[in-house]
Formats: structure tokens, C-alpha cells, sequence
């Protein structure tokens, strides 16, 4: 038994670890057709304006494209059947330099458009239900996405690697669209997720070296694969209203010593704390009968090893609580250059200068919402010297 469980697990990890690697899908000149949906066999291919496109009885899907095209029109329907899916590796790559997903379009496939080095435009309609695992990514020239103003099954790294993601980077360090976060890769120290967020991309903050904290709000339901995987630094996580905690979403967290979670989980995938064996205090909002029925793998070592609090009388703190005095770094009732010091000494030594809670609130008074930085320091330093006369400091 404990020989097929290892064997399991490496299935697993080897599988995770290739959908969320640096490397494209393989390219080659022409794709053979691959039916998304699996329980439909019998389709016809029509070939149309440069695309093919497999027709089933009630829908249709696009699965290549001629790759010398520099222009396409997706149709919304082929012979009287709705087009409802793009599939993997339609559009990879091709000349195209702008693309409009049509209204009828549901799910656009892993890899679909990556790689198409030309491409600088997409529209996505309101249909849209999921985009698959780097879907747009490696796109050099993509620097305009209209998105739906929903929440939707957003993959893996959809749009990395293109001046678009960059762009919101650059204004934020986690990039929020419509109510997603999509990607976190840069964000520092401690973070309190938004509340308007009500999604986590897969791998969102994956790798990130300098993650120490995260408060995920209320609204976010769901704790997809591999969101906090091979975060080093992260210590302290609260999932304020997760009910499913999924694949390898902590993998290799080494220093994961503070977890609280919601007294609305309902399950724990056998690999969410792959290769995570520290020490640690778990406290759940809720009871411990209400933790024994959620769903859980028996043999996992970081949960073995946890010491248990369970507070059945918790009640959460607002998702956006404010600052008492923005800038009181040190809680004395004023704002001055010692609360840069207090900044800094939190920043370079955690364990013996930590802020609390609301010492983080105030300090992060420069862009605030990007988590306590070094930048917070400076934008005090600059009041202090006249330089700026009110906070919070906007430089994005």
C-alpha cells in the first residue's frame, strides 16, 4: 500500500509540476484534432476562413488554425450549432495581430494562443466560463485584454509573459481584474487580500520568495492548486471563508507555522500539503466535531503534526479593516521618522521587530494595499521633511 501511495504522489507532482512549468505546450505545424468534449465521438470537420472547426450535434469547437493566417473571424455558430469552445492549442501559434471571442464561446482551451508572437489585441464576451492554463501566455506584443466584468475559472498563468500582465504589475503587485486576482508572483511581505476579491487564480503567488503573510477574504470560496506553492518565506496564512482547499495549494511551504481556517470547510485534497512538514498551530472557526467531518487525507504530515485551536465563538474581523493613524507604525498616536525605523526593523528582522495588525494597517501608507515595504518608510521620511504634506503617498 505505502509503495502505490508513493507512486500516487509522484504521479501527481510530476503532472502539476509540468502544467505549471516555465515551458510552453510543443509547437509543430499542424495539430490533429482532440475533442474537448469527451463525450461526444461523433463530429465532422469543416474547414472555414482559415480554421478548422469539429461539429458535433449540439455544438461546435475550433481546433486549429491555418498558421500563415493574419486575421480570423471566430464564428458564433457553424451549420445552425453554437461554436462554444477553443481548444487546446488552436491558435498556437499564428499571425494573427488581434482576436474577438464571439458571445457563443464558453471555454477557451490550455495554450490556446500562446506563443503568437504578433498578437496585440483580445476581447472576451461575457459567455466566457473558463480560460485554460497559459492560455495567452509567451504573447510579446499583447498589451490590450478586455475582460467580462465576472468572476470566472481563470487558469494557471493565462497571460504570462505578456506586456499586458506586466503593465498591471507595474501599477500593482497583485493584479485584480474583475474581481480576480491573477497574479501575485511580486507581492512582499504581509497582504490582505482585497475584499471585492472573490477569486484566486491557480499559482498566483506560486514561488514567491518574499510572501511572509496572507489574509484571503470572505468572499473566496475555493483555495485552487498550487496557489501558495513554493512560497519559502510564507508563515501565516487565514483562509476567512474556504470551504475546498485544493492540490499541492501549499506545496513545499517549509516555514507554514500559523493557518487559520474557515468553520465552512468542507474538504482538503490528499495533496494540498505535499512536501510541507513543519510544525504548526491550525486554528479552525468552528468546532472540533465540525473539523472531523471535513473531508481530509488521514496520513498527511503537516496536519499530524499541527497543534489544534478550534474557536466555535470567532467572529471575522471586516475584510477591510482601517487604519487607526495611517503612518503610526509604532502605535504612539503620531506619525513620525521612528515610525520609519519601525518599518524598516520589522522589514529586516520579523521575528524580533514584528507589527501587529494594526501596526501593518498604518504603515502600509504608501499605495497602500501592496502589503508594508521599504517604500512605506520612505513616504514617512518624506512628511517628516516636508516633502509631501498628507498620506497615504499615491506614486502608481
Amino acid at each position: 500500500m505505502r509503495t502505490k501511495s508513493i507512486a500516487l504522489k509522484t504521479a501527481a507532482f510530476i503532472a502539476a509540476a509540468a502544467l505549471t512549468s516555465g515551458a510552453a505546450a510543443p509547437v509543430s505545424g499542424t495539430f490533429a484534432p482532440s475533442p474537448a468534449t469527451a463525450y461526444a465521438d461523433d463530429y465532422s470537420e469543416v474547414k472555414q476562413d482559415g480554421l478548422t472547426i469539429l461539429k458535433y450535434s449540439d455544438h461546435a469547437e475550433i481546433s486549429g488554425c491555418d498558421m500563415s493566417a493574419t486575421s480570423v473571424e471566430i464564428p458564433a455558430s457553424v451549420d445552425g450549432v453554437p461554436v462554444t469552445v477553443i481548444q487546446m492549442n488552436a491558435f498556437q501559434p499564428t499571425e494573427i495581430t488581434e482576436i474577438t471571442i464571439p458571445d457563443s464561446v464558453k471555454e477557451i482551451g490550455k495554450y490556446a494562443f500562446s506563443g503568437n508572437k504578433k498578437l496585440k489585441s483580445v476581447t472576451i464576451s461575457d459567455s466566457i466560463e473558463k480560460i485554460g492554463l497559459r492560455a495567452f501566455e509567451q504573447c510579446p506584443k499583447l498589451e490590450t485584454v478586455e475582460l467580462p466584468d465576472k468572476v470566472f475559472d481563470m487558469g494557471a498563468k493565462a497571460f504570462s509573459e505578456t506586456p499586458w500582465l506586466e503593465a498591471h504589475r507595474d501599477s500593482n503587485s497583485l493584479v485584480i481584474v474583475s474581481g480576480m486576482l491573477l497574479d501575485a508572483e511580486g507581492a512582499e511581505g504581509d497582504i490582505v487580500i482585497p475584499s471585492d476579491v472573490k477569486y484566486i487564480s491557480p499559482s498566483a503567488f506560486q514561488r514567491n520568495p518574499k510572501l511572509t503573510s496572507v489574509v484571503v477574504p470572505s468572499g473566496v470560496t475555493k483555495l485552487n492548486d498550487n496557489v501558495f506553492a513554493l512560497c519559502g518565506a510564507l508563515k501565516s496564512v487565514e483562509l476567512k471563508g474556504v470551504e475546498s482547499i485544493d492540490c499541492m495549494a501549499f506545496y513545499d511551504t517549509p516555514q507554514l507555522t500559523e493557518l487559520k481556517l474557515s468553520g465552512k470547510l468542507k474538504s482538503i485534497d490528499s495533496m494540498a500539503f505535499m512536501d510541507t512538514t513543519c510544525a504548526s498551530t491550525i486554528t479552525f472557526y468552528g468546532s472540533k466535531e465540525t473539523w472531523d467531518k471535513v473531508q481530509k487525507p488521514e496520513d498527511d504530515a503537516y496536519l499530524k503534526n499541527a497543534t489544534y485551536i478550534f474557536d466555535e465563538n470567532h467572529a471575522d474581523a471586516p475584510d477591510d479593516p482601517k487604519p487607526s493613524l495611517l503612518g503610526d507604525a509604532n502605535l504612539d498616536g503620531k506619525v513620525t521618522i521612528a515610525d520609519g525605523t519601525a518599518i524598516l526593523q520589522s522589514i529586516a528582522n520579523q521575528d524580533k521587530y514584528a507589527l501587529n495588525d494594526e501596526a501593518k494597517l498604518n504603515a502600509d501608507c504608501c499605495n497602500p494595499g501592496d502589503g508594508v515595504t521599504a517604500a512605506d518608510a520612505l513616504t514617512i521620511k518624506k512628511l517628516d521633511a516636508g516633502v509631501i504634506k498628507t498620506l497615504p503617498e499615491l506614486t502608481q
